[in-house]
């Protein structure tokens, strides 16, 4: 039969795949054009990354990561690091303190706040951050994080100023549930950077600088609020701790819009070759199959699981006497006797200490053995038992004393950083580890609710309820690490006398069913269906 001059063009040889063969034959024959580029404002809110540019990589170092040149990519780790970590972390928690650092400066005496009306408007912030968690979390799914993030900050910033503005309890708690609605969308959209340029090897000592900004805000805080207290202007100096702060956070989240990339294959910072290295390196994080889908099984496997419970009442234990603490922390320095001034420069070394707190618990638990993670935790809450311990049981008149003792009360906040750790390195199965995820941060939520409530007015400044429930929250976390410790280690035990069973029975001859690793490190198991899955604690 004679071939048709005019018909398609025979296919081409070199394509790799038959749908690659059928698409140039097809663009060849009808002289289909070249995709246009994306207008400039589409590209402003897309998150389409071009698949042209994951082929590049694997025809640049194929399926594993050995073709890097491991200098090259200390090169990109570092360039990296200097773009996220200060744009992300260097100003989130410096707005933390504003409402402890107004009390001292006369709000609320300005707006005639008696009884708990302090206590809810450090709880309501909270109340908003977890009624809005949700809807957050799914336009962080549709948009670019971080423009949106960005434009979440700058918001944040209006919002705080718009605190200056207000003369009465209702109006101001108002504003604060908007700001804490709108701050919800913080810790998730860096995680989700954290995760999209770091490997999971990388990751936990990058989580663990970011939370070194809770102590980096204490102390530029501490110097914005003897600064802020110093004006002498038409306006309370309150007022001016708002304003000032909230237009900072205003013009960081222009500056996180400008400067923040949304993904590594996005980044205008970044050259071609450091995107494609950028990529390749995380191929590894990828666990070979699609985790989009909700798994009934693991959702009830979460949701009855004593480990996960753990996480929700170690959440709670931690994040009560933080409530308290950020909010009360000037009020309580400021009852050992100190005027408002001296006050907001003392918080600066209890910033210090924080970082000094973290960042020795994350490079200790690194060099310790493994599965030495719950005894660091545990080992980092004994200065605070003892913080609390010398805070109450010191004479009233021993300042300095009582001072250094509420100093160490910092150190409980490197215990949930390592516990966070915990969460991604001993839960398996992407449904499940969203929902203890979920779980966890109920609890941050609970914890910082409730915690203001034992901080009595009546009881200022000494406030003997709010500092023993700091130290029973503190033996709580403790008790609530050693179990965990328990309950893996003998989970570990059971997951290895299976094993063994399975050896035995396969050297008798018998048919077992094979539970290759390479298999099971790419399925979507559960830590407690995946039968080569240990824990780490």
């Amino acid at each position: 039969m004679a071939t048709d001059s005019k018909g398609p063009p025979p296919l081409i040889s070199r394509a790799s795949s038959d749908a690659e063969k059928v698409e140039a034959t097809h663009n060849e024959y009808y002289k289909v054009a070249p995709p246009r580029p994306m207008p400039w404002w589409k590209r402003l809110i897309s998150k389409d990354i071009d698949p042209a540019i994951y082929r590049e990589v694997q025809e640049r170092y194929g399926e594993g990561t050995e073709g890097i040149d491991p200098t090259e990519e200390k090169k990109v780790i570092r360039k990296i690091d200097w773009l996220i970590l200060p744009v992300c972390y260097a100003f989130y928690y410096i707005d933390k303190t504003t409402l402890s650092y107004a009390a001292i400066f006369g709000m609320k005496e300005d707006l005639n706040l008696h009884g708990t009306m302090y206590s809810w408007l450090s709880s309501c912030f909270y109340l908003g951050w977890l009624v809005w968690a949700v809807p957050n979390n799914l336009l962080l799914q549709k948009l670019p994080v971080a423009k949106f993030l960005g434009v979440m900050i700058s918001m944040w910033g209006v919002l705080l100023m718009c605190q200056a503005a207000c003369n009465a309890f209702a109006p101001l708690v108002v504003v604060r549930c908007l700001s804490g609605a709108v701050e919800a969308a913080a810790d998730p959209a860096f995680m989700i950077i954290t995760s999209m340029f770091y490997t999971r090897r990388e990751q936990p000592l990058r989580i663990g600088i970011w939370y070194l900004a809770n102590g980096i805000g204490y102390s530029v805080g501490g110097l914005l609020g003897y600064g802020i207290g110093n004006i002498r202007g038409g306006l309370p100096s309150w007022r001016y701790e708002f304003l000032i702060v909230g237009a900072a956070c205003f013009v960081w989240g222009i500056v996180i819009m400008i400067l923040l990339p949304d993904n590594p294959a996005t980044t205008r910072w970044l050259t071609k070759e450091e995107t494609l290295i950028a990529i390749a390196r995380l191929r590894d994080n990828q666990t070979g199959i699609e985790n989009k889908h909700w798994k009934w099984d693991q959702f009830w496997e979460a949701i009855t699981d004593v480990k996960a419970w753990c996480y929700f009442w170690f959440a709670i234990f931690s994040n009560a006497p933080n409530g308290g603490i950020s909010n009360f922390g000037t009020l309580i320095i400021q009852g050992l006797g100190f005027n408002r001034l001296h006050t907001t420069l003392l918080q600066v070394p209890y910033g210090a200490l924080v970082v000094v707190w973290i960042s020795s618990a994350i490079l200790i638990n690194d060099r310790m053995p493994s599965n030495s993670r719950t005894l660091v935790i545990a080992a980092y809450m004994l200065p605070s038992v003892s913080g609390v311990l010398g805070f109450l049981l010191a004479p009233q008149d021993s300042h300095v004393g009582r001072l250094f003792c509420f100093y160490l009360t910092g150190s409980f906040q490197a215990p949930y950083v390592l516990m966070l750790s915990m969460i991604t390195s001993s839960v398996a199965g992407h449904t499940k580890k969203m929902i203890v995820v979920a779980m966890s941060f109920l609890g941050f939520c609970i914890g910082n609710t409730i915690g203001p409530f034992f901080f009595k007015s009546e009881q200022a400044p000494k406030y003997p309820l709010g500092i023993g429930a700091i130290l029973v929250c503190n033996c709580l976390e403790i008790a609530t690490a050693l179990l965990l410790r328990f309950l893996y280690a003998r989970a570990n035990k059971k997951k290895e006398q299976v094993a063994q069973e399975l050896r035995e029975r396969e050297e008798r001859g018998e048919v077992v069913e094979r539970h290759d690793q390479d298999a099971t490190a790419f399925a979507d198991l559960t830590d407690k269906q995946n039968v080569n899955f240990r824990y780490i604690y």
